[in-house]
């Protein structure tokens, strides 16, 4: 595996850091989807890495990259259809004051 599946592994590491930051600190929920979103580009980017560069070079780890990137735009069109319509019903898209079932 050597060093030049390092800087692939860093970048990816950084990413992911940087959506759990935007994910757990972040209100508006436009912003947590999107954190989230970058986690799973995180994830693929080790995938790709590590079926390109790893031990035994295979494709699986992109046929994962390409499942999650499915799974990724699927939980991207149902939050944002939930967030539209909490933010019709409250008028607003915090995430803070969506902590009850009630209106």
């Amino acid at each position: 595996m050597g060093t030049i599946i390092t800087p692939y592994l860093t970048l990816a590491a950084i990413l992911f850091c940087i959506g759990l930051y935007g994910a757990l600190t972040k209100k508006n929920g436009v912003i947590v989807l999107l954190s989230i979103e970058l986690m799973l580009n995180a994830v693929n980017l080790n995938l790709i890495a590590f079926s390109k560069l790893g031990d035994h070079p295979a494709l699986t780890g992109q046929i994962f990259s390409l499942f999650n990137i499915t799974i990724a735009a699927a939980e991207a069109a149902v939050g944002i259809a939930i967030l539209i319509a909490i933010y019709r019903n409250r008028g607003t898209a915090d995430v803070t004051d969506l902590d009850s079932m009630k209106r």
